[in-house]
């Protein structure tokens, strides 16, 4: 009787710890969310909530949430167009990547692991560079004005660089690669065998995207234009770089109260606004996506 019982107590302890064993797997996790993540959320909660004190760079906490309507109406024109370049942006690399992760995934045989490398090839760069880079290609005599000439897009008296399009050719360019790789995946894991089958019952290859291989490729086309979209939205080094003062973001904005103005409650207000409208703006887009299929 006591040598069950001892079974007994063995087997519950066991139990035990085997209920516990996924919170101890989390924990590592949950303690990096909680330092790198909630507590510098909360501090920039805090600091959009104070007003300039005596000294320069000096502010008291003095709970004015009216620091993010202000933020928000002199700020507005730049978060308008923040958005509008980072759909753009996020719209011409999906035109870009998905003809490009299609044949990676279905035409490339031997090569995929060479276009592959390729793709990502352009991280091995610092950004900054590759940036600067674009600058030189868009200029009066680089590669890419004398493309712009030769199809007629563009005079040849024309200035590209300091412009819209400019900015809008840095961000599609500079994150392409985070749209092509969720294409990639997700094109690569459709059976070839679904879209012969829609050959035999008579679709054209049209018929046959758009019916087969699109559905079943759209989660990596709402994974690519979030992983896109997002960074694109707050960037700012494209607009200062390849840009002018009126096309301009609401990072440079973000950047100039933190560095320049020394700012911080009107800088941390406008960051917590950006990110409280992307957070709203991706929710609607993954509800009208769908998310049943993202796994």
């Amino acid at each position: 009787m006591a040598f069950l019982q001892a079974v007994a107590k063995k087997g519950e302890t066991s139990t035990k710890r085997r209920s516990l064993l996924p919170y101890l797997l989390l924990l590592p996790g949950m303690v990096w969310l909680i330092f790198f993540f909630l507590l510098p959320i909360l501090t920039l909660v805090s600091t959009s909530t104070k007003t300039p004190g005596l000294g320069i760079g000096e502010f008291d906490q003095t709970y004015r949430f009216a620091n993010f309507w202000d933020a928000l109406v002199n700020s507005h024109t730049q978060f308008l167009r923040s958005f509008v370049y980072a759909g753009i942006a996020t719209f011409a690399a999906l035109l870009i990547a998905y003809p490009l992760a299609y044949a990676i995934a279905f035409k490339s045989g031997r090569w995929k692991n060479v276009l592959l490398v390729l793709v990502v090839a352009p991280f091995f760069t610092s950004f900054i560079l590759r940036t600067i880079a674009w600058k030189q290609i868009l200029g009066g005599q680089g590669i890419g004005f004398k493309a712009l000439v030769w199809l007629h897009i563009v005079g040849a008296d024309s200035h590209v660089t300091a412009s819209t399009f400019a900015v809008i050719a840095g961000l599609t360019y500079n994150f392409l690669p985070f749209m092509t790789l969720p294409l990639y995946s997700s094109l690569e894991r459709i059976d070839p065998r679904t879209m012969e089958a829609s050959g035999d019952l008579y679709a054209n290859a049209l018929t046959t995207f758009r019916k087969v291989t699109l559905p079943l490729s759209m989660p990596g086309v709402v994974a690519g234009t979030l992983l896109t979209f997002i960074p694109a939205a707050g960037d700012y080094v494209n607009a200062e770089i390849l840009g002018n003062p009126n096309t301009k973001m609401i990072g440079n904005v973000i950047n100039s109260r933190y560095l320049q103005i020394v700012d911080y409650p009107t800088a941390a207000a406008l960051s917590f606004t950006l990110m409280v409208a992307i957070l709203i703006v991706v929710t609607l887009y993954i509800r009208k996506a769908g998310t049943e299929d993202l796994v």
